[in-house]
């Protein structure tokens, strides 16, 4: 499968200093920010630093020193916002949307950390 990348994409403009952002963990491979728009009282954007267009694109093509990265920055996100249950919180989400059905709106691989209260059910039950 091949990935288009969008090097003019906001994340991209970040990631290039071009936008400035509200840094919470850089690491050599990954940059974690929070969100302009909260959804939830914690809203984090965890981003690989590589042109990396959605999570499969991101799971196939990464190196593993990308891949272990951005997993060990989401758990300490996770930890220093105070959202993971092993703290004794109520816990977190993590989404990730690829693609137009996905209502993908940035072309950069990113995961969103959510928590702070209860975010109900992510989608209805289906009437199947």
């Amino acid at each position: 499968m091949s990935f288009a990348y969008d090097d003019q994409n906001i994340f991209a403009k970040i990631l290039r200093g071009e936008i400035p952002n509200d840094t919470v963990l850089e690491t050599e491979h990954t940059l974690a920010f929070n969100d302009i728009e909260p959804q939830a009282p914690v809203h984090v954007l965890v981003i690989p630093k590589g042109p990396y267009v959605c999570h499969d694109h991101f799971a196939a093509e990464a190196s593993e020193a990308e891949l272990v990265d951005f997993m060990r920055v989401t758990a300490r996100v996770c930890a220093m916002t105070g959202v993971s249950p092993g703290d004794g919180k109520p816990g977190y989400r993590t989404i990730s949307n690829a693609g137009e059905a996905g209502v993908q709106e940035v072309p950069h691989y990113h995961m969103h950390i959510l928590g702070g209260r209860g975010l109900g059910r992510m989608l209805a039950k289906a009437d199947n």
